[in-house]
Parts: C-alpha cells; sequence; structure tokens
C-alpha cells in the first residue's frame, strides 16, 4: 500500500466536502509549498550553524558568483534576489558592520558605489555553500538521481512560465 500525506488527507476531505470539484492541482501545489516550508526551516538551521542567516547566504553567495573582485552594485544585488532596494540597503548595512562586505566609490559613477565581499565574507561564503549543498543533497536522499533530474527538469518547465512573464 502506499503511503498517504498531509495533502492526501486533505484531498480526501474535499472530495467528500465538494465531490464534484476537481482538486487535483492541489497534489502539487500543496506539496511544492508545504515543502518549501520544510526546505526554508532545514536551510536556517544548517546555515544557523555557521552564525548565518538565509538572505545573508544569498546576498554573500551572489556577490560571490560574481567574477573576482566579487563585485556588483546595490541594484544589480536587489534585482537578482528580487528584493525592495530599501531592503537591499539594510543587509548591506548589517553585512558591511559585520566586516563581511565593503562599499567602494564605483569608478564608472561618481554616484554609485560597489559593494565588495571582504575575504571574511568571501572565506565565510565558501563555508557556508559546502555546508548548504550537503544540507540539500541531505534533503533530496530519498530520490534517486535519475528523479531528482526528472523533478529538477519538470519544476523548471513550471518555474519558466512564471519567470518570462516576470519579465514582461
Amino acid at each position: 500500500m502506499e503511503q498517504r500525506d498531509g495533502v492526501d488527507t486533505i484531498m480526501q476531505e474535499w472530495a467528500r466536502a465538494q465531490p464534484a470539484l476537481d482538486v487535483s492541482p492541489m497534489a502539487i501545489v500543496g506539496r511544492v509549498s508545504r515543502l518549501s516550508r520544510h526546505f526554508e526551516r532545514s536551510i536556517s538551521l544548517s546555515l544557523g550553524s555557521l552564525q548565518l542567516h538565509p538572505w545573508e547566504f544569498d546576498v554573500l553567495a551572489t556577490l560571490y558568483r560574481a567574477d573576482p573582485p566579487h563585485r556588483l552594485t546595490p541594484t544589480e544585488l536587489f534585482r537578482s534576489m528580487m528584493v525592495t532596494s530599501g531592503t537591499m540597503t539594510h543587509r548591506i548595512d548589517r553585512l558591511e558592520n559585520a566586516s563581511l562586505v565593503v562599499r567602494h566609490r564605483d569608478p564608472r559613477d561618481r554616484r554609485g558605489v560597489l559593494v565588495q565581499l571582504t575575504d571574511a565574507g568571501r572565506e565565510l561564503v565558501e563555508k557556508a555553500v559546502a555546508t548548504h549543498v550537503d544540507n540539500e543533497r541531505r534533503l533530496l536522499a530519498p530520490l534517486t538521481r535519475r528523479e531528482q533530474q526528472q523533478l529538477a527538469d519538470l519544476l523548471r518547465k513550471l518555474l519558466l512560465q512564471f519567470e518570462s512573464s516576470d519579465r514582461r
């Protein structure tokens, strides 16, 4: 007998409450939503072991992925992370106070600044990404490599629909 999860229970309850309603989309959306919460909690705990919040890791990792010397403008940062400019300014301030990033004048724009990883920020993100990927590998362990690839392909197909409409 196949194991049942909380989404199965909810769908069964809806089938009783409104038998004519096709609730099959809940099988996917409900599970993705619940998995997202489990993943976020696990990621927070994993990064927390390094005294790092997920948002801090996101900013540091985004800078790290930029070509050396690992610098971006605040606008490039907030656009890549889908947060407001005010939120990004606050995040940069906090990371700068922790000596993980530093602001430099942008030589291409005298009014602009560039945010750059410090050596401490680079060392921390290098350690954190290894911890983060190990955690993600553990989270996906119930799936075979082939199943993981199939799921990644299907999720990409679905996500592209939203990302392409966001660009319009």
